[in-house]
């Protein structure tokens, strides 16, 4: 339903995430929406909490080598988004391995 999920969208903060390559390591990137929610208290929490989520979901090894061995140097894989309350309730996700066809 279609407006059931812009209700849950819209009761909570959404993160885009992604894996930055450089030449020499991958670099989680989290894009943190320009309004946020002012309950967040400590950037670093939320970012680790969206980290924390984004592998207990999909398969940290087999998404690194996918972008090390598939992706160009300089490009920033997009995996997707997490929505998060400032209580550090998942309201939902879109996350997705890359090449599924779902990179957001």
């Amino acid at each position: 339903m279609t407006d059931t999920d812009d209700t849950e969208a819209e009761s909570g903060d959404r993160f885009l995430v992604g894996i930055h390559r450089t030449e020499s390591d991958l670099q989680f990137v989290v894009r943190v929406p320009s309004e946020i929610d002012s309950r967040w208290r400590n950037p670093d929490e939320f970012q680790r909490l969206v980290e924390q989520i984004t592998w207990d979901t999909l398969d940290q090894e087999s998404t690194l080598r996918t972008i090390a061995t598939e992706h160009a140097t300089g490009e920033t894989v997009a995996l997707g988004s997490v929505w998060l309350q400032p209580d550090g309730t998942l309201v939902s996700h879109t996350l997705s391995e890359p090449g599924d066809g779902n990179d957001s």
